[in-house]
């Protein structure tokens, strides 16, 4: 049994007019029009793939193909449709498309399974435009916290405006939860979004874990001034102090050459914001991430002293509010099993890598068993418009998806 490849190179080329920019970029925002375009052309091949479909009350879309016994817990697989402003045409895509696949080659195959699939697309796993991501799969398992459907995207627009625009109910949240026991296991398929596979020249991976995120907003406070007349030793520059921050971070990722560690500072918001006024308030995020839990906490240490530091050299205030913080999660060992033993039987030579970016499995991983399939991308680029993954490379993902989850539901 195997997948229709021609067919699955047809979803990714429809799926990545929506929301197209440029000539191969894809900005296709959580909770939006275009989520929602993306939804419903995703939903008709779900239909074809003889599942019926629903977005429930996060905003993920879901598609069930009904087991023999529909008390059984579901077998789950999916990723998420939403991009980030400036991304690429297979981030988050793969993993929903090719769980379509699988499903509707297993319904051609008339192939009933003895316990329910359902193929879900995640609402919001990216996380740019309310600044905190896996809301979807969070939302699900009843893991969402205080405070989140006031968060504001750069419009203004808050979670729980953006979610009733969407057509979701925010006062029925508990009916699109799953009830604890209820998912059997989950998979994954995505690209690697690294350079690993590429650098081998291997286009399958089997994910061993994934990375624990560490996601902060640090508010830096100063005091404004002319940028002409202040004295430097007089100056409270809440630029200077974020200029320090950001290297103080960089220092400390890399303080063991080789180690998997990575700490980022992606976003600075400047107040006034003036090129001849000085910078009175600071607004940045910090991204830091490890496989190795111990490690993370020792340099998640390093840098709240290192912030201390900083801070009172300039004179300055701050504060450090947590958006993410998630200890790394490894994979079931029976699943990678089974997805190492579907790779040798197409003649794969696959290798086992660890996840740095964080996925929707991470949220589910606290609940079931999980497994991820990585499908070599150019050159390690994701996040850009250049991100690339080849059609051949994805149809071999797809069929060791296949083979797992026939493999899996013989448990």
């Amino acid at each position: 049994m195997k997948i229709n490849a021609s067919r699955l190179q047809s979803y990714f080329e429809a799926m990545s007019e929506i929301g197209k920019i440029g000539e191969t970029g894809t900005c296709r925002p959580a909770h939006t029009a275009l989520e929602k375009q993306g939804f419903e052309i995703a939903s008709s091949w779900m239909k074809a793939a003889g599942m019926l479909t629903r977005i429930d009350n996060f905003g993920n879309l879901i598609g069930r193909l009904e087991g023999k016994n529909p008390d059984l817990s579901v077998l789950m697989m999916g990723s998420h449709l939403d991009s980030q402003p400036y991304g690429g045409r297979f981030d988050g895509v793969a993993g929903v498309l090719c769980a379509i696949e699988v499903v509707r080659t297993l319904h051609e195959n008339r192939v009933v399974p003895e316990r329910p699939i359902e193929v879900i697309s995640f609402a919001d796993e990216e996380g740019w435009r309310f600044n905190k991501g896996l809301f979807g799969s969070r939302g699900i398992l009843g893991k969402l916290e205080e405070g989140e459907l006031q968060r504001k995207d750069q419009d203004g627009i808050t979670r729980e405006q953006a979610l009733k625009d969407f057509g979701c109910d925010i006062t029925k949240f508990k009916e699109s939860e799953y009830i604890l026991g209820s998912i059997f296991c989950f998979l994954e398929l995505h690209i690697e979004q690294g350079p690993v596979l590429d650098m081998a020249h291997k286009p399958i991976g089997v994910v061993s874990g994934i990375s624990g995120p560490l996601w902060w907003t640090v508010k830096l406070k100063g005091m404004a001034g002319h940028a002409g007349s202040v004295p430097m030793p007089i100056r409270k520059d809440a630029m200077v102090g974020a200029a320090e921050i950001i290297v103080a971070l960089n220092e400390i990722a890399t303080q063991v050459p080789g180690n998997p560690t990575v700490g980022t500072v992606g976003t600075l918001n400047v107040f006034p914001a003036s090129r001849n006024i000085i910078a009175e308030e600071v607004t940045m995020t910090v991204d830091l991430r490890d496989i190795d839990l111990d490690r993370r906490n020792r340099y998640e240490k390093q840098l709240r002293d290192k912030i201390e530091l900083i801070t009172k050299k300039h004179n300055l205030t701050y504060s450090i509010s947590e958006d993410t913080k998630s200890d790394p999660r490894y994979c079931a060992d029976w699943i990678k099993e089974i997805i190492h033993s579907e790779c040798k039987k197409l003649q794969l030579d696959e290798i086992e890598l660890m996840s740095g970016p964080f996925h929707d499995a991470l949220a589910l991983s606290y609940v079931c068993d999980y497994g991820m399939i990585f499908v070599r991308c150019k050159d390690g680029i994701s996040h850009n418009p250049l991100e690339y993954s080849s059609y051949e490379d994805l149809a071999l993902g797809a069929n060791v998806l296949l083979g797992t989850v026939i493999e899996v539901l013989k448990k």
